[in-house]
């Protein structure tokens, strides 16, 4: 069968187209030396070269933001400046961070205020490919482009390639004079699939390519930085592995067919350009109505005769290893509401409030029949006791469930481990169990990382030590 590739505008929109740290704000002399992570206004050619550059909110007021990269187990500290009109905060998505680093606000820091200034510092304990991003009012501020890139090399230099490339992947709802459009956390979306966007980048850039040698080997670093759209993707002249998943390392190289991302998961892959020379490989969006291209790479010349052989796993990271199982700590986590859901009233401020009033709070979803933060932990666990949730879908939209400072195996029906996840999408009506070692301790978010359905209700939090 012939596959079809073009670029579009997606969904029609273009037309044409503590330790160290302290809730205090401000900075001790001793940190002058340590470099900033401003957040700020900036200008982004997101659009085709003809429309006019987007007003963007980005670290260092561009997109993504600065590139920081370090090696397992070396020190990140950034002071960050909040030069926005709101409060902002920073949270080191996927990192096994120290709690009081983790930015959430009003339960690992206060927000940081407009004009203050926060100092994150913290140790990289893992290698593998992270991302950080706006914690606060995120629905609207990663939206506006508040992302950037967190990549830990490995200690023994990584797996053999030719090159290393970085993508992060958005998904930006535009209007027809390349404006973000201002409709940021609006009732239909919170309700329904959250924020879907008509524009898609890699890296800014809406035409993404590169040129590469045949059988040159790429490790490619996806990260799904969007609200909400959940990306298919797959390969045209390109062929190889995925290598880890949310950072952490398969124990073998799967061959890649097509690759599931749910907002804030990523992959490493491990590729060989096949493609002839002269022609161009794609990563695609596998969708409905075709496959839609995304990135383009140039065969230009060839780098050796032949391919090289598969890789070999890349070495995993220092986490506990899950044991344990039948005596976990065991809890329930139902997840109700949202458009089609049925759902005629939550818990709201410790009383019951009917399904109208909510609404009118900007409440349409809930866990367990509570729809604000809950006051109690969902579990309270000792430090490296073993916990197990049940999470239960009963809603008609899928949802990007990501657990804060633990990463977490699903457990299949006959009681096999999945791989190593931070965030893990359950489709409508799906059930599924996670499992993980609780070695962090502090207060933990666990929430939908489609963040209209988190502002919306889908929210909780978990107590280690």
């Amino acid at each position: 069968m012939t596959m079809r590739i073009s670029r579009r505008a997606f969904n029609g929109g273009l037309v044409g187209l503590a330790a160290a740290g302290s809730t205090a704000f401000g900075v001790e002399p001793a940190c002058a030396d340590v470099p900033t992570l401003e957040a700020n206004t900036g200008f982004a050619q997101l659009a085709p070269p003809e429309l006019p550059a987007t007003p963007i909110w980005g670290y260092e007021g561009q997109v993504p933001g600065p590139l920081i990269r370090v090696r397992r187990g070396e020190r990140v500290r950034r002071r960050f400046v909040n030069r926005l009109p709101q409060a902002s905060t920073v949270h080191w998505h996927g990192i096994r961070i120290d709690n009081a680093m983790d930015g959430v606000p009003d339960l690992t820091q206060a927000a940081v205020p407009p004009g203050g200034t926060f100092l994150y510092d913290f140790v990289a304990p893992d290698a593998g490919t992270y991302w950080y991003h706006s914690h606060n009012r995120t629905w609207e501020q990663l939206a506006r482009g508040l992302y950037g890139a967190l990549i830990v090399e490995e200690a023994d230099g990584g797996p053999e390639v030719d090159r290393d490339e970085l993508m992060l992947i958005d998904d930006w709802r535009l209007t027809q004079e390349a404006r973000i459009d201002p409709s940021f956390g609006a009732m239909g979306d919170r309700s329904h699939g959250g924020r879907i966007g008509n524009w898609v980048t890699i890296n800014g850039a809406g035409e993404w390519r590169v040129e590469v040698g045949r059988h040159e080997r790429l490790r490619l670093r996806l990260a799904n930085a969007a609200n909400a759209r959940i990306l298919v993707l797959g390969l045209h002249g390109l062929e190889g592995w995925v290598v880890a998943l949310d950072g952490q390392p398969l124990a073998a190289p799967e061959p890649l067919e097509r690759l599931l991302l749910a907002p804030a998961q990523r992959a490493d892959l491990i590729v060989d350009a096949t493609a002839e020379e002269g022609s161009d490989a794609f990563l695609v969006s596998l969708e409905r109505d075709g496959a839609f291209t995304i990135a383009t790479f140039r065969v230009n010349g060839s780098i050796r005769p032949r391919r090289l052989a598969a890789p070999t796993p890349l070495a995993p990271n220092p986490l506990a290893p899950l044991r344990g199982l039948a005596d976990a700590r065991r809890a329930r986590l139902l997840m109700q509401g949202g458009a089609m859901g049925g759902m005629q009233s939550a818990v709201m401020g410790g009383r019951e409030t009917d399904i109208r009033d909510m609404v009118a709070l900007g409440k349409v979803w809930a866990f367990n029949g509570v729809a604000d933060f809950a006051a109690h932990p969902l579990l309270d666990l000792a430090i490296d006791e073993v916990a197990r949730i049940a999470i239960v879908n009963q809603t008609a939209w899928p949802h990007a469930m990501h657990l804060h400072g633990h990463h977490f195996r699903r457990v299949g029906e006959d009681g096999t481990l999945g791989p190593l996840r931070d965030t893990l999408l359950l489709d409508r009506q799906e059930a599924a169990e996670i499992a993980f070692v609780a070695d962090n301790p502090g207060d933990w978010l666990l929430h939908c990382h489609m963040p209209e359905h988190s502002a919306g209700g889908m929210e909780t939090w978990i107590r280690v030590g």
